[in-house]
């Protein structure tokens, strides 16, 4: 029976120093930056990618042991699985043991950075989607954790995709004066992803929001709309 211990030894048979030096930059894990403290053994995603696939059927306990590493392509690795098995679920009572395992872990913080937010929540979604669950956004949303507050505008790609903006037009008007630049980035990238689909929502929402949207956020919201659209909403002076 594969072990974690197996996984961390697949991963590590594809590690780099170069790529570990690298990632240790990217994902800001110098004192005081939003990453301080997570340690990387120098994967790249697609590599990470195939390891989580070999090792797809492993015990859960074994896969609990690798969320609870210190390493970051480790829970990467074991969240690329409760990916792999809630897309593959045949029934919601095993989506929804999983969705709520990927809670739970989130909430001991470890789904703790922005590529393992964007990774996961989008697909985990559907969970939502299927039970027609929005009070888990609130609940996310008012924490006072960076992390949990990005999945709770992430989760709602997973609405956006079965056309229902609602979700995503809450989330961004909750986090509108949110204090960090990831959050900014989130909620402009769902706004973006929500125009596609329905386009009068998002200009409905740049309408009643763009004056006082962070700068970001304006900026990745808009980024789909013609160069003229994106000059006029850019010219609106924010609001003091």
């Amino acid at each position: 029976m594969d072990t974690a211990h197996d996984v961390k030894q697949a991963l590590l048979a594809l590690a780099s120093p170069y790529t570990r030096i690298n990632l240790e930059w990217y994902f800001k894990t110098g004192e005081g930056e939003y990453g301080h403290g997570d340690l990387f053994h120098g994967l790249k995603v697609p590599q990470t990618r195939s390891v989580a696939k070999q090792f797809q059927n492993i015990d859960e306990s074994e896969l609990l042991k690798l969320l609870k590493s210190q390493y970051h392509e480790e829970r990467q690795c074991a969240l690329f699985i409760i990916v792999l098995r809630f897309n593959k679920a045949k029934d919601r009572e095993t989506r929804k043991h999983l969705f709520n395992l990927y809670l739970d872990q989130a909430g001991h913080n470890r789904v703790n950075n922005w590529d393992l937010v964007d990774a996961t929540a989008p697909f985990l979604g559907a969970y939502l989607v299927e039970t027609k669950c929005t009070r888990v956004l609130e609940e996310l949303a008012e924490t006072d954790n960076l992390w949990l507050n990005r999945i709770s505008v992430m989760l709602t790609f997973a609405f956006i995709k079965v056309g229902i903006v609602e979700p995503t037009l809450e989330m961004a008007e909750y986090h509108l004066h949110h204090k960090h630049d990831l959050m900014h980035k989130a909620v402009g990238w769902m706004l973006r992803e929500m125009g596609k689909v329905n386009h009068q929502a998002l200009l409905g929402f740049l309408k009643l929001h763009a004056h006082e949207m962070p700068r970001t956020m304006l900026r990745y919201s808009i980024e789909k709309l013609t160069e003229t659209e994106r000059k006029r909403w850019l010219a609106i002076k924010p609001a003091k």
